[in-house]
């Protein structure tokens, strides 16, 4: 906050009682950010976490300080980054609107949750810089755990686009002409991530595929899920 530009002479006796009422306002709102028990954070344009409650470090067992100058992409993870580019937009054009973004993550005992996060882009005045308030609802958790999530981080670029074909309904002979494999190398691939995820049948992988994020869940013909 200006508080020369917003307020009185600078040297003003009112000027100091003025400073004093705005750093008394400030504490209390940092301390009802760090009681509110919804996760709450602030960044900058960029998406690096300025300030943090307790609630929002809590989901990594984290502290408050500790999640300040990391960028909120390192935690969550949005169902589509295509949702982002409003907001990239919004903020571009000095838009003071809210955006909600389906998102999940993986808290520091391993579970799988998901929620919303509303985007709210806000500033001291309105000609100041905006930064973005982030406000997450937990709506639930998953099966899923931290680790079985892994499953879809060793998938490789060859295996994703295996899925993907599969998922689409294409034979194994076309799979292979796609991706540049033999029709045996198509079914090593497939026999070997049935293995590693406990899953067996086509349907069953591509299922998996799926819950675990390696295929969009919103696209068609299917396709691989961005990664960030």
């Amino acid at each position: 906050m200006d508080l020369e530009a917003s307020g009185p002479p600078y040297d003003s006796p009112a000027a100091a009682a003025w400073r004093q009422q705005a750093i008394t306002w400030r504490n209390r709102v940092i301390l009802l950010l760090d009681r509110l028990p919804m996760p709450v954070a602030l960044c900058d344009t960029a998406g690096v976490i300025l300030l943090a409650n307790p609630a929002m470090a809590a989901e990594w067992g984290m502290l408050s300080g500790q999640m300040r100058g990391r960028n909120a992409l390192d935690f969550f993870r949005p169902r589509t980054r295509t949702r982002l580019h409003p907001i990239a937009e919004a903020v571009r054009l000095g838009r003071r609107s809210r955006y909600p973004v389906e998102v999940s993550w993986s808290t520091a005992k391993g579970v799988e949750r998901y929620g919303e996060m509303d985007v709210d882009p806000v500033s001291d005045t309105p000609d100041a810089p905006p930064a973005l308030m982030l406000l997450v609802r937990v709506l639930g958790e998953r099966a899923e755990s931290a680790a079985a999530a892994t499953g879809a981080e060793e998938v490789s670029g060859t295996e994703a686009r295996i899925l993907a074909l599969t998922a689409g309904g294409a034979t194994t002979a076309r799979i292979a002409k796609a991706v540049g494999l033999t029709v045996d190398g198509v079914n090593y691939h497939l026999a070997r991530l049935s293995r590693r995820w406990g899953v067996r049948g086509r349907t069953a992988l591509v299922a998996r595929a799926y819950t675990l994020g390696v295929l969009d869940r919103e696209a068609w013909p299917p396709a691989t899920a961005e990664r960030g």
